[in-house]
């Protein structure tokens, strides 16, 4: 199975697909290069391509099964929102490359997709798949409960906690990744944060997968499953 992951950070998503298929072949785009050399080096496998992800997909999605984007989240996320007047942030557009991707990705592309994001501030412009405190598209149907509790438990316990500190510490933990190692420009707090909870990672793909197997005697994927 060929596999596109855009925006792919540090692989919090990718973790632990290779305890549900360790022949599938992973392609990820990432644009920041520290963060294409350390998912290198925790990917040894994968095909890490340092371009932009919005662009990647759009000349390349044919060449795949399965689809996993998590475009940047900050212009809509409820905490940015709330935090409008407070440290000088002012409103900003919302980046509509997430609804961009969601409209291709229903009408061209003939695999299993999904494009992950936070709850908005506003009502979604395209309906998703509400879980905890992410919003998933796919042309597929997600488990009631994707298998994030801990996840969920973690934030609560830090979000008192100043940058750094304990939080940074519970983070690595939780992802089994040392995020002090990375030396670029962005905040490493915020990366941590970011990062797709592997356990929902693992879930959708397994969903996608088993969909897709019972599926193969079809030239081009049944998508009665696909969210209007």
């Amino acid at each position: 199975m060929k596999i596109l992951n855009l925006y792919a950070c540090l692989g919090g998503n990718r973790y632990k697909w290779d305890e549900i298929d360790s022949n599938i072949k992973v392609t990820a785009v990432e644009i920041d290069s520290h963060l294409c050399e350390l998912y290198q080096q925790r990917f040894p496998n994968d095909l890490v391509i340092c371009a932009d992800a919005h662009e990647y997909l759009l000349n390349n999605y044919q060449n795949f099964d399965f689809i996993w984007s998590s475009p940047p989240c900050p212009t809509h996320s409820r905490a940015r929102f709330w935090g409008i007047g407070k440290n000088g942030k002012k409103p900003i557009f919302p980046d509509l490359k997430l609804y961009e991707e969601i409209i291709f990705l229903q009408h061209h592309f003939t695999g299993k997709y999904c494009v992950e994001n936070v709850t908005p501030y506003y009502e979604p412009l395209i309906p998703g798949q509400k879980r905890n405190r992410h919003i998933y598209w796919t042309n597929f149907k997600l488990p009631n409960e994707l298998n994030d509790r801990i996840f969920k438990g973690l934030c609560q316990r830090t979000k008192k906690n100043s940058y750094g500190g304990n939080e940074m510490q519970d983070l690595c933990s939780f992802h089994e990744f040392d995020f002090n190692l990375y030396e670029g420009t962005q905040k490493k707090i915020k990366i941590a944060r970011n990062l797709v909870d592997f356990n929902a990672g693992k879930t959708i793909l397994q969903t996608a997968m088993n969909i897709k197997t019972k599926q193969t005697k079809q030239t081009i994927l049944n998508l009665d499953y696909e969210i209007h």
